[in-house]
């Protein structure tokens, strides 16, 4: 019995970019080539990572550990949301280093851990969690658009995407559908 389930949801990839080393903000794309590594050029890249904060009750800081934070997935949904609450017109994923923009999927932040992405070529990303807001977007967002950065923390909370890594290289475009499968198990009641 397989261990995941396709859904009927698709996501359509509405925006991709890459994120250059020392810096947060993203650099617009057309496509994205894929390997184990996540996307060619990327500063999140690479099969490890050094650990931060995220994962300090785990490792200490700087420990290095596998990479699944090799992309930054977003919803378009969730980022015009964020937009009316810190009263701006719009997102632009550049100011979040974000890698994709999907649309189509509901609550897109809290689809479960361990649920694929699929392209039509089999390209597949794992998400593995939600992505937790920190102020840094916000600083972005206050040097393009003065006054509106500081509400970003606030207004992305539970909406601010998903981190994930590659599990099976290839190319993702724009306009492109990704299918989503979720894993076949019930929740944990913990």
């Amino acid at each position: 019995m397989p261990a995941l389930k396709p859904t009927t949801y698709e996501a359509e990839i509405v925006w991709l970019g890459t994120v250059p080393s020392g810096t947060i903000r993203a650099t617009a794309q057309d496509s994205l080539t894929l390997s184990f590594d996540g996307p060619a050029g990327e500063d999140h890249g690479g099969r490890t990572r050094k650990s931060c904060v995220r994962v300090s009750a785990q490792h200490p800081e700087g420990t290095e550990i596998a990479n699944v934070r090799q992309l930054s997935v977003l919803s378009q949904e969730e980022l015009d949301e964020i937009a009316k609450d810190c009263g701006l017109e719009a997102i632009d994923p550049v100011w979040l280093g974000a890698t994709l923009v999907v649309k189509g999927l509901p609550d897109f932040s809290h689809v479960p851990p361990a649920s694929r992405l699929q392209g039509p070529d089999g390209a597949t990303i794992i998400i593995d969690m939600e992505n937790r807001p920190c102020r840094y977007p916000g600083d972005e967002i206050e040097l393009d658009r003065p006054g509106h950065g500081k509400a970003f923390k606030a207004a992305a909370k539970g909406k601010r995407g998903v981190t994930a890594w590659v599990e099976r290289p290839g190319v993702m475009r724009i306009g492109q559908k990704l299918r989503l499968h979720v894993p076949d198990q019930p929740v944990w009641r913990g």
